[in-house]
């Protein structure tokens, strides 16, 4: 008989706060390909090891300080309770494992767990809600790459972005509703940032994204490696779930690196800019996080808090993101049990659409 199980990926985090432990991490992080991929490789490396690592640990260590809790890394906190949630809803019989693209527990610790245990069967579940090489991608082919390694016999299936998915959507709109419900001028829908070039890298035709101002409102095949067209998607469908009026929302996207074109506006320029047109009550959704962590609340509900109120507004509050609340539970679920019954994309999808920007 088939023993099924689930593999629940995100980012990851820093073992601690400690300068040492926030080198380690953002080595790792930052030194894949599919993150930076830009200088080639020996000179990434000595951007990487003679700049970048000499100066941002430092910083970076004092930005995670803030967020820390007595149990650790927030994203790591919310992870292990959705894999026990999760695990509690499907019962003994369906596993659920944890690992994180970067940090600790890691894909190679915990697909050798898997090997032990004597799956035979795997739903990869990347925890991200769009595709971008540099997130859903890179957990996929990482995973791949460690299943070929130590189990190659294993079956593995993922499961595909779900930007638009109308269970994501109504999971979306129910964590959202108790806050949209509180007097607010206007909504911003923050999304993480990419390089402009990751986006022309993951179009195949070489002949769409960016090509054209309505390049994501014209419909492409693309559109399914396509970042920025999936964030617009998500957006929309829960602007009109939530009966969001057009004039009262708008997109940005943040956590930007310097030294290209990232994907516009800009959320900290919007922050600054918003309260100028009397927008001075904003509520911010961070739609890319399943799980809130550094770039949501020490960037979002901390500094741009901070920059917004300092600009005019009077208002400011962080739509929490999904984390381990019933709705999310509920969606997970859902796909779980569909992939039971046999209504899951195949793994070859889920490769081809990582082969297209690879």
């Amino acid at each position: 008989m088939p023993k099924r199980a689930v593999l629940l990926v995100n980012l990851g985090s820093p073992d601690s706060t400690s300068v040492p432990d926030v080198r380690r991490y953002l080595r790792e992080f930052l030194g894949d390909d599919r993150v930076l991929g830009r200088p080639a490789a020996p000179l990434r490396w000595a951007l990487l090891e003679g700049i970048i690592l000499r100066t941002r640990p430092k910083k970076s260590a004092h930005a995670y300080e803030e967020i820390w809790t007595k149990e650790g890394s927030p994203l790591i906190v919310t992870s292990k309770a959705v894999q026990t949630k999760l695990s509690a809803s499907l019962g003994k019989d369906t596993p659920v494992y944890l690992a994180m693209r970067y940090g600790s527990p890691s894909v190679a610790s915990v697909i050798a767990q898997i090997a032990r245990d004597g799956i035979t069967d795997l739903l990869l579940f990347p925890q991200y809600p769009h595709y971008a090489m540099s997130s859903w991608e890179t957990v996929v082919v990482r995973v791949y790459e460690e299943l070929a390694r130590q189990a190659p016999s294993i079956r593995v299936q993922t499961v595909q972005p779900f930007y638009a998915d109308a269970d994501y959507i109504e999971a979306l709109y129910a964590v959202s509703a108790p806050y949209l419900q509180k007097p607010h001028d206007f909504i911003l829908f923050s999304y993480h940032g990419i390089p402009e070039r990751h986006l022309r890298k993951a179009d195949s035709s070489r002949a769409h994204c960016l090509t054209q101002a309505d390049c994501c409102a014209t419909c492409s095949p693309v559109h399914a490696t396509c970042y920025r067209a999936q964030c617009l998607a998500t957006t929309r469908a829960l602007v009109k779930r939530a009966q969001i009026s057009p004039d009262r929302h708008s997109v940005s996207y943040q956590s930007r690196l310097a030294g290209e074109p990232w994907l516009t506006p800009y959320t900290d320029y919007e922050l600054k800019r918003l309260p100028q047109e009397g927008k001075k009550r904003l509520l911010i959704i961070t739609p890319a996080f399943v799980a809130d962590c550094l770039e949501t609340l020490e960037e979002i509900a901390g500094e741009g808090k901070e920059d917004y109120l300092a600009a005019g507004g009077e208002w400011f509050e962080h739509i929490p993101c999904l984390n381990d609340q019933p709705p999310y539970i509920t969606f997970l679920h859902g796909r779980v049990q569909a992939w039971l019954e046999g209504q899951t994309p195949t793994d070859t999808q889920a490769l081809q659409m990582a082969q297209l920007a690879s």
